[in-house]
């Protein structure tokens, strides 16, 4: 019997009289990792949808090219319509053909500002928009509030605001630049030794353009990323971050940086497809290091927003409105892509340029929180108010 039948089974015996739950008590072993991307990714060449022309016809420079066995640059079937970025082959794909993964297209929130600080803030709070905000009232620390027994970390340089204004949550910072693999001296000694060659003006141009784009991404990225840790950081660190939420922890928060893709975006390889191949890494070693747990482990990826479904004139995108989440976990109804969805074509392009939102993050994550530990609709409310769950099966 799994956790949902569990409790429907529970409460049709009237074992749901503590405060209408039965996992209010979480067992230690029970786990809930929330990954915020910070800087927006590009949902579109992540969970791809390869089923459209018209992404093909919006992207000619950042399509990924649709699946093909032969050709290791191209994308990677999940259903009929969507497919999965390359870079993700050994990591999130096995989990997704286990049935531990699964997609959610089409989602976010109401906030229209496009503005990074203001919708990751909205995210964090999980209060209602347009509303008066407090900044003191992080949806994570509601959510602690509502268990018994809980452990929450966040692996973030400071207390982010998520889990403010409840009890005192640890802070561990995991923090480091994912800089170029090569440093500067050790550039000038390749340059040097084809200095000489008919590849030395390719060198030197390679060594200027990958500095050029790193220094853009990074100037610009690094206001939106907040101070989080970049994948390559996440990677270094994931397997840390595991062995802390086996054995001590039980409710985690960690922010990723990097994800501000304006310009040099790449499509099957390049930058994002680099971030991604850590970012996977890292996924994949926190699901390794939890071990047995994974059955009872969740784990969350989400950012503030998606970006435009047309590529700019530098060959990037900009900031757009829905995105996809991602949800994890040994005990995860996955193998599929979850919720509403409507066809990635013009015609239902979010005022002509993103994805629309069909699935409220708060409706998501709400109906994950009852499930994974048995809150009622009470509890759900002082954690979103104004939100009801929205059940989309995924555990």
């Amino acid at each position: 019997m799994n956790r949902r039948d569990l409790i429907r089974a529970s409460a049709a015996l009237g074992l749901s009289t503590v405060a209408g739950r039965v996992w209010a008590a979480p067992k230690a072993d029970a786990r809930l990792l929330v990954v915020f991307l910070r800087g927006a990714y590009d949902a579109a060449n992540v969970v791809i949808p390869t089923g459209s022309d018209f992404y093909y016809r919006s992207r000619p420079n950042l399509a990924i090219p649709r699946p093909d066995a032969a050709d290791p640059k191209a994308a990677l079937v999940l259903d009929a319509d969507w497919s999965l970025h390359p870079a993700l082959r050994e990591t999130l794909l096995p989990l997704y053909a286990k049935g531990q993964a699964a997609f959610v297209p089409f989602a976010g929130t109401d906030d229209l500002t496009r503005s990074h600080f203001e919708t990751q803030d909205t995210i964090e709070m999980g209060q209602t928009v347009g509303a008066a905000r407090d900044y003191n009232s992080g949806f994570m620390a509601r959510l602690a509030a509502e268990l018994t027994r809980v452990r929450p970390i966040a692996f973030t340089d400071q207390m982010p605001l998520i889990f403010r204004g409840g009890e005192t949550v640890p802070n561990i910072a995991i923090n480091g630049v994912g800089k170029p693999g090569i440093d500067d001296r050790q550039a000038r000694l390749i340059a040097a030794m084809y200095s000489d060659t008919k590849l030395a003006a390719a060198v030197t141009e390679g060594f200027r353009v990958r500095d050029a784009v790193y220094q853009t991404i990074s100037d610009h990225a690094g206001q939106a990323d907040r101070g989080a840790v970049s994948p390559k950081g996440f990677e270094l660190s994931a397997r840390r971050i595991g062995r802390l939420m086996r054995e001590t922890f039980n409710l985690g928060f960690v922010d990723v940086g990097g994800w501000d893709t304006h310009v040099n975006q790449g499509a099957g390889t390049g930058y994002l497809a680099d971030r991604l191949g850590e970012l996977g890494r890292g996924l994949a070693g926190f699901a390794e290091e939890i071990g047995p747990g994974w059955s009872d482990t969740v784990v969350v990826v989400l950012s503030e927003f998606g970006r435009t479904f047309r590529e700019n004139g530098s060959r990037g995108t900009d900031h757009g409105h829905g995105s996809v989440y991602w949800i994890l976990g040994g005990g995860v109804r996955g193998g599929r892509i979850a919720g509403p969805q409507v066809r990635a074509d013009e015609a239902h392009l979010f005022q002509n340029r993103d994805y629309p939102v069909l699935t409220d993050y708060r409706g998501l994550l709400g109906d994950l929180f009852r499930w994974l530990y048995g809150l009622d609709q009470a509890s759900l409310r002082r954690i979103f108010p104004s939100a009801d769950p929205t059940d989309l099966a995924l555990l």
